[in-house]
């Protein structure tokens, strides 16, 4: 088979990219795929990664922009050239741009494909209906998030016209069954990167690290947890190094420089900005504790799936899709109240106090990170366009007949 990826791929910045990195490194040593074609943004400005391991053929085509007007096409048009047997689109809402119109059309991508007689699956990250607007950075008025949402559910119409709609959380299909009276919404769990041997659940020698990842500034601040770390060396010996990692999330351009600036003053605080790939596993394994200071969620977490592999304790307030996910997958994790420092600083202590209790959440993380392994999650999708491939071939026959 060659498939094809419609997707941000590394070094681009463009959410999703990690999640494509992963996902194609375990499509290229599957048996049933020959070639591997990602389309990817243009704006990238390093080569892309390379792999290690023996595997089938992996091409990369720049052919769309953030923004652009002209995705459609070009996606298209490049598609059309190399001719692939299936297409999957690794998608959330703001994928083609953060202009309503450029993100709007690059979204039917997937119904123009599969007019085009190609088997296509549209892989969401995110529904808007489990989606807090204000808090994901959509600024405006209360009419404003009305016609956001009119427009949403307008545009997951479109979505659902691909062969098939796939979401990594059971409630998103219960919620797209009963909204869109939708046949084609299927299950595919997150997965996890990478899942090494069992880690030492032991910390390393030196401060206990306190480590937040992704991408800040919407529903994602840092603010409640740098004041909790304090709160917990105002009353405690630990000796702790909080580490934050990652960039701006695109709609709050500047968020991390300002918090950097206010919070000049506090020590072993380590802003490490853009992380790259080979240095993530670095990241993890060292830190004490993953924590998720957010406000609201937007989808299945890669955070806790790559905690969860790399047998680290999380927490995390007990909202959305954080909580979903620790009932669905078995995750665990120490709750705070969102935006709380007070909380925040409880829910720290009672896993930086309590070694053992630390130990048996990162073990339980571990075990529900090696429930779906990526291999696992690509196979499915291999057998899901086989599927696919059979339902067009028996049409096709039918109407012959």
């Amino acid at each position: 088979m060659k498939l094809a990826i419609v997707t941000a791929y590394p070094p681009s910045k463009v959410t999703l990219n990690e999640y494509a990195f992963h996902l194609v490194k375990s499509f290229r040593t599957n048996q049933e795929i020959d070639e591997v074609v990602i389309f990817t943004d243009v704006d990238v400005s390093k080569d892309f990664i390379e792999f290690d391991e023996e595997g089938c053929r992996v091409k990369t085509v720049k052919c769309w922009e953030f923004n652009s007007y002209f995705n459609v096409f070009n996606v298209l048009r490049a598609i059309r050239a190399e001719a692939p047997d299936a297409v999957l689109y690794n998608l959330q809402f703001l994928k083609f741009g953060d202009k309503k119109v450029p993100a709007a059309l690059g979204l039917t991508l997937p119904y123009l494909t599969k007019k085009m007689g190609i088997p296509t699956i549209a892989l969401m990250h995110n529904i808007l209906e489990q989606v807090d607007l204000e808090k994901a950075g959509i600024q405006g008025s209360r009419l404003m998030h009305k016609a956001y949402n009119a427009f949403g559910t307008l545009l997951t119409k479109v979505l659902l016209k691909a062969d098939r709609f796939a979401v990594t959380i059971n409630k998103y299909v219960s919620t797209l069954e009963a909204k869109y009276n939708a046949k084609n919404v299927v299950l595919m769990p997150h997965g996890s990167f990478e899942v090494p041997a069992e880690p030492s659940y032991d910390l390393p020698a030196g401060p206990k690290k306190i480590m937040a990842f992704g991408k800040f500034g919407t529903y994602k601040k840092v603010e409640s947890l740098i004041e909790a770390v304090e709160k917990i060396r105002e009353r405690t010996s630990h000796d702790i190094e909080l580490v934050i990692a990652g960039t701006n999330n695109p709609n709050a351009v500047g968020y991390l420089e300002g918090v950097f600036h206010d919070y000049k003053h506090v020590p072993q605080l380590r802003f490490t900005g853009y992380v790259e790939e080979e240095d993530v596993p670095g990241l993890f394994n060292e830190s004490a504790v993953v924590v998720f200071p957010y406000t609201s969620t937007t989808g299945s977490s890669g955070v806790l799936h790559q905690a969860g592999s790399y047998g680290k304790a999380c927490a995390m307030p007990d909202l959305g899709d954080l909580a979903l996910l620790t009932q669905e997958e078995g995750y665990e994790a120490q709750f705070f109240e969102p935006d709380d420092s007070e909380s925040m600083a409880s829910a720290l202590l009672a896993l930086l106090d309590d070694d053992a209790h630390r130990q048996q959440v990162a073990r339980a993380n571990y075990k529900a990170a090696t429930q779906y392994p990526m291999e696992r999650i690509a196979q499915m999708y291999i057998d899901e366009f086989k599927q696919v491939m059979l339902e067009k071939y028996s049409s096709k026959f039918k109407l012959s007949v």
